[in-house]
């Protein structure tokens, strides 16, 4: 878990190895049942069988497939990202919100990668 604060907006940013789609779904709805009160918590996915993402509210395109995009760039698979946003009052406009949801994901697959390395 990572956290990265973006003109008081909270991004709660998680990675985990899933090797089927069923193992996304289920980490998924685990991080939003821990954050019930967040406004958004947007997803990526790619398993051996899917690749899936959702903006959860977000404007199109401004979410799920900036992380989408950071786990294509690293060449992994089998893997979900989940990125949970505390919306802070101050809004960010499209180019913000790819680059706080790249960033956030970003954090949390380079952590996962160095812990899957040890």
């Amino acid at each position: 878990m990572h956290e990265l604060i973006v003109k008081k907006s909270r991004f709660i940013s998680y990675a985990a190895q899933a090797d089927s789609e069923e193992k996304a779904k289920a980490c998924i709805t685990e991080i939003s049942r821990q954050h019930k009160k967040a406004r958004h918590v947007a997803f990526a996915y790619i398993t051996p069988n899917a690749t899936r993402y959702n903006d959860d509210g977000e404007p199109r395109g401004t979410a799920g497939l900036p992380l989408l995009s950071s786990i294509q760039r690293r060449n992994t698979e089998s893997v979900v990202v989940v990125v949970v946003r505390y919306f802070g009052g101050v809004l960010l406009g499209k180019g913000g919100l790819i680059r706080a949801y790249g960033k956030a994901a970003g954090l949390a697959l380079e952590a996962l990668l160095e812990e899957s390395e040890k």
